[in-house]
């Protein structure tokens, strides 16, 4: 039986344990396509035109948890970084209070359960790039207040206090700063997200955190060779942690034939004038332009179960999640076009013999459980500290 003979089954799976997706942003793409005007781009309807994602296709989808990225770019910097960030965050709870009967606000894994059982979508928030906090311990605590429940350590540029995937080693992975930072999210309950950092970085978060960790949208670099994927080692290490590795479907990071071919997109988006992230009207012109002249390789859905097959081997079933990165990659697989083909990786799942019992670790119950650990261990070191009034130039010098 192939994947198609298990749709129905994958829906129904969904149905009570839907999708909790750790990496969306859609609140990046409303900033570059309509300056958050919410009624140029209302998602309780069809977008498919402009969007990866709208409520009818989130609810098509099976998705019952979105972690929305409050991203901003890493060549923004200081106060216009922090300013940025919140803005991205205010776009989120004005969604969330435009749609109250499809989306439900949520802070803990407790208001995760909750929106479940009224049939909502738990909304919570994900800061992508320390870059956000402008290497202030206190502007974190306040992102942390405003509702952020993870921070990516960076993006694609590195950090004084952290080394990035995709740049040059720096501070060889955290700096005595970017330790207190991590000291500091486990204090707080801020989930420790190691997307998008060097390996040296992951590995460092790891020995220093209490708290579990997340990748929010990565994959097995065992599978598809790219800096932006999990070492096995690193995946190994997340059962002692605790954490969760999020599988992303992103084509140059799951499929080692979009590698060569998404850096040459990018260095034609460059030599067009246009950043390599930009999936605005304009910017997916010169895509399609490029991609009618040299045909890309084609990820499926079956990629991405690849991915998850090694990783769950590696690290574990209870170690796994979903992570898609919708409307932040300008390409996306076939059978996952958009949040509406869940039940599709689902369904190639099912057909490798994935239980019902380890599906639902995967879609739900993993992600739900790592944010209530969080939320624990932020307890018990609360009773124990304070706030840290640490600063870089006193850490690092």
């Amino acid at each position: 039986m192939g994947a198609e003979d298990y749709l129905e089954q994958a829906r129904e799976l969904l149905e009570d344990f839907p999708v909790v997706d750790g990496h969306n942003d859609l609140p990046w793409a409303l900033r570059e396509q309509v300056r958050y005007d919410l009624d140029r781009r209302d998602i309780a309807d069809d977008q498919s035109a402009h969007l990866h994602t709208d409520i009818p296709r989130l609810r098509a989808g099976g998705v019952g948890a979105q972690f929305w990225s409050v991203y901003v770019r890493s060549d923004m910097a200081g106060d216009t970084a922090v300013s940025a960030t919140l803005e991205q965050i205010d776009v989120v709870g004005r969604m969330i209070a435009r749609y109250p009967a499809d989306l439900a606000a949520a802070r803990t894994a407790d208001d995760m359960e909750n929106a479940r059982r009224t049939g909502r979508i738990a909304s919570l928030m994900g800061a992508e790039g320390g870059h956000s906090i402008n290497n202030s311990l206190a502007t974190l605590r306040a992102l942390y207040a405003l509702g952020v429940r993870y921070m990516t350590l960076t993006h694609n540029d590195n950090l004084p206090w952290a080394d990035s995937a995709t740049d040059e080693p720096g501070v060889g992975g955290l700096s005595p700063f970017g330790h207190e930072v991590v000291r500091e999210m486990n204090r707080t309950g801020m989930l420790v997200d190691l997307s998008h950092v060097a390996a040296t970085t992951m590995r460092d978060a790891l020995a220093t955190s209490t708290a579990p960790v997340i990748f929010s949208h990565s994959s097995a670099r065992a599978v598809c060779d790219h800096p932006r994927n999990i070492p096995d080692d690193v995946l190994a290490g997340l059962a002692a942690n605790g954490g969760v590795a999020m599988a992303t479907f992103v084509p140059k990071f799951i499929l080692p034939e979009a590698i060569a071919w998404t850096k040459a997109a990018d260095d034609n988006m460059r030599a067009h004038g246009a950043h390599p992230l930009d999936t605005t009207e304009a910017g997916m012109k010169i895509h399609r332009a490029y991609e009618e002249r040299h045909p890309r390789p084609t990820a499926t859905a079956a990629t991405v179960a690849d991915h998850l097959d090694h990783m769950r081997e590696v690290a574990g079933i209870d170690h796994i999640g979903i992570g898609g990165d919708f409307d932040g990659t300008a390409f996306t697989p076939e059978g996952l076009r958009d949040v509406a083909g869940y039940p599709n990786l689902v369904a190639e799942l099912f057909a490798r013999r994935w239980s019902p019992e380890d599906l639902s670790k995967l879609t739900w119950h993993n992600a739900v459980r790592v944010l209530r650990a969080a939320e624990d261990v932020a307890g018990g070191l609360r009773s124990e500290r304070g706030p840290s009034t640490a600063t870089i130039e006193e850490l690092d010098g």
